[in-house]
């Protein structure tokens, strides 16, 4: 992998990070109000579709106002968690990345296979933008 292509991926893991921190902040009542939402519409590029773990498809505006109706709507146990991030196809200015996301919301945990199609915006906090978003639903393992 060249030194541009590591750095893609490298802008793009850290935006996948980064607004899944934003989401839990966002829907926890007790800090959404400290969250600036418009780093999330600044992140949705345009002609954002993406796959629901239920097929849904979506695009961007449906995406952005599931996402701002959906604001303080858990409690302080919900969290993300990102796992085993890793590279998928990529130019010198897209990449798609692979992750599993891993929640706790009321006390039931889910998993979710997803795949981002990323493309280089210097306007974006990370320099990259998500483009296109696919999530499977995964079997939670027995704890």
């Amino acid at each position: 992998m060249s030194a541009t292509g590591t750095g893609l991926f490298s802008r793009a893991s850290a935006e996948v990070v980064g607004l899944h921190r934003f989401f839990v902040d966002w829907f926890v009542a007790a800090r959404a109000d400290t969250v600036d939402f418009t780093r999330f519409e600044r992140v949705m590029g345009d002609g954002l579709t993406m796959i629901a773990p239920s097929g849904q498809i979506l695009d961007r505006d449906a995406v952005i106002d599931h996402v701002r109706s959906s604001r303080a709507t858990c409690d302080d146990g919900f969290a993300i968690s990102i796992e085993d991030i890793r590279p998928g196809w990529q130019t010198e200015d897209s990449i798609v990345v692979l992750y599993i996301e891993a929640q706790l919301r009321g006390g039931k945990h889910s998993r979710r296979q997803s795949s981002a199609v990323f493309a280089t915006s210097s306007s974006a906090p990370n320099g990259v933008e998500w483009r296109h978003l696919h999530e499977t639903w995964l079997q939670v393992p027995e704890r």
